[in-house]
């Protein structure tokens, strides 16, 4: 509000116009352009926890945002017909605002931890799900500081360090404000008649965010983790929203990205073609059937990477550690995703989209689906030609991964966004580029 405040001040004395005449207008143009700016972001999904972003990531979202409200920001001063509409200087508080908020935004996510306050998280519990908590945080956010462990009341296991754990001199409210505590993270090995609901419920009343453990590794890691979450959570906890609104403009990105690159990658595609034609013979690519929306089977588009007849047998297997049935040029192309070009055409189709959970085969789909709770629910979305899970995890063996991906790509179906989208398909430049996680 005060950028946008700022702006309009200055636009305003730049194009002559005098505030003291008309204070009224100022108003109406801050509160336009602030609504605006804050309905655009929240519609683009920027408010949703953002996840491990580099400088080029955080200005690529930045820049979509800016995007977007710049020409919206100049429509919804011109409604307002102001003064000198004609004048290009109508247009600096539209631009100058896009501007400063993505300024602002690439520092707030480049800002060095020693600027920032730390963010400072009790875990209550002691058991092995409290170890996982902190173990998760030290591992990947430097930026959350967990002040140490506040043992439940029922609780007799304890695996956490000695040092971690807080004296129980102190009821958990004067715990956590003596501590500066900015968030509560439930994490009981044993909730049954164990939850202190009346301190957890003061501590909110007393401005402290409390968390159970699903909720924070979504927030924390960008995933949700399987053994935290139940039924009831999924059902009536937020996210998972579709509509017919977001459901055209992802199927309108895809088709322009899809065109869009089938332009730019038709000559690498066709050299691709041409050379697996001329050592393995035609056909240089292959139809591999998969599992799609609603558990709908259709035929995946790959460039041939594999030796013919690698499964002979019939038998389907796993991609494991430097499988010898990748041929030394399906090693090159899967090193650079370039086997995964021709499901631009699946997109083009409307079988997959560009981000979404990896489609998997029948065989393996049926396997997982017995064995891991809630992998279904990955169907309810498009399969991707990238995803959350591709982007955040490396080629694994995927018998032992799929549960860890699935955790990914619960949060993807659950938060999906246009700016989320956006978020994958940045990292996965930089996946390609640097040739990580192939295999």
């Amino acid at each position: 509000m005060l950028l946008v405040l700022a702006v309009v001040i200055v636009t305003a004395l730049l194009s002559g116009l005098r505030l003291d005449t008309d204070p009224s207008l100022l108003i109406v143009c801050v509160m336009a352009l602030a609504l605006t700016t804050l309905a655009i972001n929240s519609w683009l999904g920027r408010y949703h926890h953002a996840q491990y972003q580099t400088g080029m990531q955080a200005m690529g979202h930045a820049a979509m945002s800016a995007a977007i409200i710049a020409p919206s920001a100049y429509l919804l001063l011109y409604a307002l017909k102001l003064p000198d509409t004609s004048s290009p200087l109508v247009a600096l508080p539209a631009v100058t605002t896009a501007f400063g908020m993505l300024v602002h935004r690439i520092g707030a996510s480049q800002s060095g931890t020693a600027a920032r306050p730390s963010h400072r998280v009790l875990v209550l519990g002691t058991g092995d799900p409290a170890q996982a908590v902190r173990t998760a945080l030290e591992q990947s956010d430097s930026y959350t500081h967990v002040v140490g462990h506040y043992q439940g009341a029922t609780e007799e296991c304890i695996k956490v360090s000695p040092e971690s754990l807080l004296p129980r001199t102190r009821g958990l409210v004067e715990t956590a404000q003596k501590l500066k505590v900015h968030e509560i993270v439930v994490a009981l090995s044993e909730r049954r008649g164990a939850m202190p609901l009346r301190e957890l419920l003061d501590c909110k009343l007393a401005g402290i965010n409390v968390v159970d453990l699903a909720s924070h590794f979504e927030q924390s890691m960008g995933q949700i983790r399987l053994d935290a979450i139940r039924a009831s959570w999924l059902i009536f906890g937020g996210g998972f929203q579709q509509n017919v609104f977001r459901a055209a403009l992802k199927r309108l990105s895809d088709i322009v990205i899809a065109l869009a690159l089938l332009v730019v990658t038709l000559p690498v595609m066709l050299m691709a073609a041409l050379w697996i034609t001329i050592i393995f013979g035609f056909p240089g690519f292959y139809r591999q059937e998969r599992i799609g929306l609603h558990g709908r089977r259709f035929n995946v588009f790959k460039f041939r990477s594999v030796w013919t007849n690698a499964e002979s047998d019939g038998q389907p297997r796993w991609a494991p550690v430097d499988d010898k049935r990748i041929t030394r040029t399906g090693r090159f192309m899967r090193r650079f995703r370039v086997d995964k070009l021709p499901q631009l055409f699946n997109v083009l189709r409307g079988e997959m989209s560009m981000v979404g959970p990896r489609p998997e085969r029948p065989y393996f789909v049926e396997q997982l689906t017995q064995e891991i709770p809630f992998y279904a629910i990955r169907h309810g979305v498009k399969p991707g030609v990238t995803g959350w899970a591709q982007v955040r995890l490396r080629y694994g063996a995927p018998a032992a991964k799929s549960a860890e991906k699935l955790q990914y790509d619960l949060y993807y179906v659950k938060n999906n966004s246009l700016f989320l989208d956006t978020l994958v398909l940045c990292k996965t430049v930089g996946v390609v580029l640097n040739g990580k996680g192939a295999r």
